[in-house]
């Protein structure tokens, strides 16, 4: 039986896609986790693989014609690399062709930001949060998890089962889901511990490229953080864009989000950013979440994929960034999340996550379990103790747990602090343009709207290092370094506008020039 004979079969049945493709008797090959499609239905997309990263051309959408979709297969992050190789092999060596691969555009920020020796640069590139004195902060209550570790002579350094932790996985489930769930009580939810966001988010993508029987094709944001948009086709799920940001407004394209979505094939998988939206800070309203949702499952019957990173850091209250999600888990469909503590708990060193699946009863969550284990082993064996041990204390300990959430909501609230002071300082300055969105938007970044050149411009003048898409990390800026960045957004927005109106002047001039000797050699011929 095919994949989409399954598919068929399942729908028709009212099934679960994820048990119907996890029957014993079904054997999936390795050529099986790249989604074929018939000639017929094959969309026309064009993929430019560049040096620093995999770049897309629009193409006509498969369902409906004249509309945009866009897409990554596996042969595009293969090319990637091919992009990064020359054919040189004078000096002997087996390796002498591979050429010196591009910084990653995020991580490569903070190097850039090393080399450079003025005491005026500010980082604002890689999304850590500092302190008003612009340091790295551990949190108190993660200091005290710690010592409670160090303390129980009773723990060792043995290896971890597949899955991780068992109570870090429990009360995982129970932060993003809350202690109430159905899901939970009718153990309709298997977690495991995961390296952190991208572990986690890789973890889930191979097992749905290996078990999905549903369309391997994932819908993600466009924008999105960019590690999606290598790590679901190096596992094997074909990757496509929906809209999302509104240059225009500098918030959420939510009528062109719902079009995409309702255009994507049925029984494909969407990515949603849970809260605090990266890079754009941009998240819809619960109004507009109820009509995501309704397409989601009512119309499109798409499978869910969240990304959780910043429950808590984004309105400072872990129930209310939960929200969404809790929506979409409570009417009892099937759901993937993956959790990250690296943020609300500053754990980012140690790669702490996990993911969760809800699916829709308890024995097919014992297969996907199962499955999971196939997944995990041979990726990286077994997590890590150190990080999990941590957020198990923290968040088994009543008086830890709030604790930490009054600094969560310290951390939250600063963020929020250092939004109003730079609209404030942008408004001093009189800056060209409308800088509301930088209080509307939420969490850690801001999408500025600036340029690349404009931002080329705030390194190379101002020592202010970001991300060239204008993002922003709020969490990086103090009181201190705000009117400096306020300056160097001045200064970006004013001269560069200044001289795209010189530059547009002395064109207008030298084509009126041309049309009036144009009309001089047309009269005297």
């Amino acid at each position: 039986m095919s994949i989409s004979t399954v598919a068929l079969s399942t729908k028709l049945s009212g099934a679960s896609l994820l048990e119907t493709s996890l029957l014993p008797k079904q054997n999936f090959s390795r050529s099986s986790r790249v989604a074929s499609f018939p000639a017929a239905s094959r969309p026309n997309v064009g993929v430019q693989v560049r040096n620093n990263g995999v770049s897309f051309t629009p193409a006509q959408s498969d369902s409906s014609p004249g509309k945009l979709h866009r897409r990554t297969r596996m042969s595009a992050v293969a090319k990637e690399s091919d992009a990064s190789v020359s054919t040189t092999t004078d000096s002997g060596s087996s390796f002498a062709h591979v050429q010196q691969a591009p910084e990653d555009p995020i991580l490569g920020i903070t190097v850039a930001y090393n080399k450079d020796p003025s005491p005026a640069k500010v980082n604002l590139g890689v999304g850590a949060y500092r302190t008003e004195e612009g340091k790295p902060l551990v949190l108190n209550v993660v200091r005290k998890a710690e010592q409670q570790i160090v303390a129980d002579k009773s723990r060792n350094k043995e290896y971890l089962g597949i899955t991780g932790i068992p109570s870090f996985n429990k009360l995982s489930a129970q932060l993003i889901l809350g202690s109430d769930s159905p899901a939970i009580a009718e153990k309709r939810v298997v977690t495991v511990q995961g390296l952190s966001g991208t572990g986690s988010l890789r973890v889930g993508g191979e097992f749905l490229a290996r078990h999905y029987g549903g369309q391997k094709i994932i819908y993600v944001p466009s924008p999105t953080w960019g590690n999606h948009l290598k790590i679901f086709p190096l596992s094997g799920v074909e990757t496509r864009t929906y809209r999302y940001f509104d240059p225009k407004t500098k918030g959420l394209d939510y009528e062109g989000m719902i079009e995409d979505l309702r255009n994507a094939p049925n029984g494909a998988v969407v990515l949603l950013h849970a809260c605090a939206h990266n890079p754009t800070g941009v998240d819809p309203s619960q109004e507009q979440w109820e009509g995501i949702r309704r397409v989601i499952r009512e119309e499109k019957q798409l499978l869910p994929f969240f990304d959780s990173a910043y429950q808590g850091f984004a309105s400072g209250s872990l129930d209310t960034d939960a929200w969404a999600v809790r929506q979409f888990v409570n009417d009892g469909g099937e759901a993937f999340i993956a959790q990250s503590y690296a943020k609300n708990m500053g754990l980012y060193g140690e790669r702490v996550g996990a993911l969760s699946v809800i699916v829709k009863g308890a024995e097919v969550a014992t297969r996907v379990e199962s499955q999971l284990k196939l997944v995990i082993r041979p990726m990286y064996s077994n997590p890590p103790t150190h990080g999990a041990a941590i957020v198990s204390v923290i968040l088994s300990d009543k008086d830890l747990f709030e604790e930490w959430k009054v600094e969560l909501k310290d951390m939250a609230d600063r963020i929020i602090s250092m939004r109003h002071q730079l609209f404030d300082a942008l408004k001093e300055r009189k800056t060209p343009g409308n800088w509301e969105h930088i209080l509307n938007q939420i969490g850690m970044f801001t999408f500025t709207g600036l340029n690349k050149q404009q931002v080329e411009y705030m390194t190379r003048e101002h020592h202010i290092y970001m991300t060239l898409d204008g993002r922003i990390s709020m969490a990086g800026l103090s009181s201190r370094t705000v009117p400096q960045l306020a300056d160097a957004i001045h200064s970006a927005v004013v001269n560069f506008s200044s001289y795209m109106l010189k530059w547009f002047a002395r064109s207008s001039k030298i084509e009126s020039k041309l049309a009036n000797t144009e009309n001089e050699s047309h009269y005297q011929r």
